[in-house]
């Protein structure tokens, strides 16, 4: 079976009418799309402060008639992630969860470290990995999703973040074949790339997009407009993406 996911990343929700207004669109272009996704990823940062209403916010603009799949950003605070967004008890532990999207398996990881920019899966979440791929039924595909890259992206903002101590990760996707790819965002710029073997798909932003360093001085394109990624993954096990803007 073939499986269509959206994935759209660092929504940086604060209040204003400017993200709000950014969040609208693309959702609503999801919503709008004649063959709906089956599900839609969001590759974390949703909040810009960590607040508990940027969050309401959030809960109210994903609202789908599909399921809508999530991770934190460093910019994301995991309490109130979880009582706002989640409507879970609050607590600091990692967010990591199975979903599972007609017969792929999406595992949403929490790859942040509160308080600081560059990412780490910490060792409980690597062995929540494993022990989650590991009880998979047979031939189960799998998308492994977080937040920072775990590759350099030739930016100095997004590489002063990224992924650390990556070895863990590398030695995990060696023993689980069945993962097909790795999704995810914090770079504000769509990207590929590979990691361990493994296609590495970064989403673009939808609250704005990254100028490279041959593009110009000034990092931040705020003109450009929110853009999202589609995921299709084939019954051959290939994963295929289209990147998208939203006007």
């Amino acid at each position: 079976m073939t499986v269509l996911l959206a994935q759209i990343s660092d929504l940086h929700l604060d209040g204003s009418p400017r993200s709000t207004e950014r969040a609208e669109r693309v959702m609503n272009h999801l919503r709008g799309l004649p063959r709906p996704v089956d599900a839609l990823l969001v590759t974390g940062d949703i909040a810009d402060h960590g607040a508990e209403s940027e969050y309401e916010e959030a809960a109210r603009l994903l609202s789908a008639p599909f399921p809508v799949l999530t991770c934190p950003g460093n910019h994301d605070v995991r309490a109130a992630y979880r009582k706002a967004l989640l409507g879970e008890t609050p607590s600091d532990l990692p967010v990591n969860r199975l979903h599972l999207v007609d017969g792929a398996a999406v595992l949403m990881c929490d790859a942040t470290i509160p308080g600081r920019d560059e990412g780490l899966l910490e060792q409980r979440t690597l062995d929540w990995i494993d022990t989650t791929l590991a009880g998979l039924p047979p031939a189960t595909p799998a998308l492994l999703a977080f937040h920072q890259p775990p590759v350099a992206l030739h930016h100095p903002l997004p590489d002063a973040g990224t992924l650390q101590e990556t070895d863990g990760l590398a030695t995990l996707l060696d023993a689980h074949p069945r993962v097909v790819a790795v999704l995810t965002g914090h770079a504000h710029t769509a990207a590929a790339s590979t990691f361990a073997g493994r296609p590495l798909i970064v989403g673009p932003a939808v609250t704005w997009t990254l100028r490279m360093p041959w593009e110009g001085d000034r990092p931040a394109d705020r003109e450009q407009p929110p853009a999202l990624a589609f995921h299709v993954l084939g019954e051959d096990g290939r994963l295929t993406t289209h990147f998208r803007a939203v006007l």
